[in-house]
């Protein structure tokens, strides 16, 4: 009967241990592996992606950036990710970096929650910009596919996504 129960009580040991471990790991490496492959390298790969968004933007289309990463003071976690200027136009851009072989487009990532938090950024940066505010401002998408070999990303950019009502501040 001890015999049994040591056994038993071994068994359940060696399981926790494992699963102990796999925890610390899954910890450690920052979450689960996500679907577009990028792993642990999330944030390095989002900079590199905002980065290869703007030297696009400023190279093919002549934009002029004003800001990275902007966050609302009131909220931080209300983020734009590049602001940028085309003639006299206020350009949001959002960057969603993905695998090239990532099976859900950046574009199509931008759920009903994303857009209202950047709806809710815009209007902070808009505010903050007092009088100084432009006329017309518009929201854009910038979605960067890196290969999974290396290699140059490949960038595509969605002009004036619908994400602003026309009544909009």
């Amino acid at each position: 009967m001890r015999i049994t129960l040591y056994c038993f009580l071994g068994v359940i040991l060696s399981s926790l241990c494992a699963m102990f471990s796999w925890l610390k790991t899954f910890f450690q490496r920052g979450g689960a592996t996500n679907p577009d492959g990028l792993g642990a390298d999330r944030a390095a790969a989002g900079a590199a992606g905002e980065r290869a968004a703007a030297e696009f933007l400023q190279r093919e289309r002549g934009f002029a950036v004003v800001a990275r990463n902007w966050r609302s003071p009131r909220d931080r976690r209300d983020e734009l990710d590049l602001v940028c200027r085309e003639g006299e136009v206020l350009v949001f851009v959002e960057v969603k970096t993905r695998a090239a072989h990532a099976l859900v487009p950046g574009y199509d990532a931008i759920n009903a929650r994303k857009k209202k938090a950047l709806r809710r950024a815009g209007a902070t940066y808009l505010r903050a910009l007092g009088a100084a505010q432009p006329r017309t401002f518009r929201f854009d998408v910038v979605e960067v596919a890196t290969p999974a070999g290396g290699g140059p990303p490949e960038v595509r950019h969605f002009e004036n996504v619908p994400l602003f009502p026309k009544n909009f501040v």
